[in-house]
């Protein structure tokens, strides 16, 4: 054998222009994109509901010659509220560890992104709790069946001889008219819903042309096709990932939502006598939080002997119009 082999004239050592790093694709969260942000400088508050029946009831009169025209009015009150809870986690940066952290390692970096992608995971199962399933509160609720649906029911998505684009449109008639006229004009889907949705007979042959040479591109084309083929603003995914194995023991990988569907109407910014389905409320008022209602801090602890990196986010997911929404349960099998 020749002298020396490549074990003698080279130590191996971390990379210096690679690591690998798992971090979530904000991209496939939904908790910040479906229902419009209402920042707010107090942890709790009211606000105003008008009494939507006395807004639709025809009480206009003929008016005769000389006369008083016909009065009416409507109801208002303060009853309605919200309380921003408070989450927060952090990562704490011995002394030690970074003194003895190999140079192209940042524990700084790492503990920010660590974080933050924990606080996105906590926030879209916060709001799949609170919106996406049949124990929501939702007003109109639609059950997918095998076989022979009957009221309330319709036939599962992932049988060829369903009619998701009928459902939609029909439950989007149901909704306007127990919500005195708004009609939904978003959809949440699950994961595995948008993908059977994307095979089914009557959708694939309109969508086809969205087979581009980018699959990105293609995403976009088919989320949007569907929005079209639904008469709809936007077609949201849920594609977040909850590990619920314990430190130390194998994955247990899940998505956060499955086998649903969420119809809700939302305007495009929340403001005084606006309508939504739901909101959510960002406390800002703390000190250092953003808009929305999140902070990073950082701060040495000397009696640890560490940096302490901390996240913590403020808000209220709450369900404002139960009459403006629609939710799918087992939509597909």
């Amino acid at each position: 054998m020749s002298q020396p082999t490549q074990n003698d004239v080279h130590v191996n050592v971390p990379l210096s222009n690679f690591s690998l790093f798992f971090q979530q694709d904000a991209e496939g969260f939904v908790a910040d994109k479906v229902f419009p942000a209402v920042p707010v400088d107090h942890q709790s508050n009211v606000y105003y509901t008008y009494n939507r029946g006395d807004f639709n009831r025809n009480t206009v009169k003929k008016r005769a010659a000389g006369t008083e025209s016909a009065g009416d009015g409507y109801g208002l009150n303060a009853t309605a509220s919200y309380t921003a809870d408070v989450y927060a986690l952090h990562k704490d940066i011995p002394d030690q560890v970074r003194a003895n952290a190999d140079a192209m390692l940042n524990p700084d970096l790492e503990a920010t992104r660590f974080l933050s992608n924990k606080m996105m995971i906590n926030k879209e199962i916060t709001w799949a709790t609170t919106y996406f399933s049949s124990s929501a509160g939702w007003t109109t609720n639609l059950t997918g069946e095998s076989s022979s649906p009957s009221t309330n029911q319709f036939l599962q998505w992932n049988d060829a001889s369903s009619t998701p684009i009928v459902d939609v449109r029909t439950a989007k008639r149901t909704v306007a008219l127990v919500g005195g006229g708004y009609r939904p004009n978003k959809i949440v889907l699950a994961r595995d819903v948008y993908d059977t949705l994307l095979d089914h007979p009557d959708i694939v042959e309109r969508v086809k042309f969205a087979q581009k040479s980018q699959e990105g591109e293609a995403a976009v084309v088919a989320k949007n096709t569907l929005a079209q083929l639904f008469e709809l603003d936007e077609v949201l995914v849920m594609d977040g990932i909850i590990n619920s194995a314990v430190e130390g023991a194998s994955e247990t990988n899940a998505y956060i939502a499955s086998k649903g569907a969420l119809l809700v109407y939302v305007p495009d910014a929340p403001s005084i006598m606006s309508v939504a389905s739901g909101l959510t409320f960002n406390w800002t008022g703390m000190f250092g939080a953003t808009v929305a209602g999140s902070r990073m801090l950082s701060y040495y602890m000397p009696w640890l002997g560490s940096q302490r990196t901390e996240i913590e986010a403020a808000y209220a997911q709450k369900m404002v119009a139960p009459d403006l929404g629609c939710f799918f349960d087992s939509a597909i099998a």
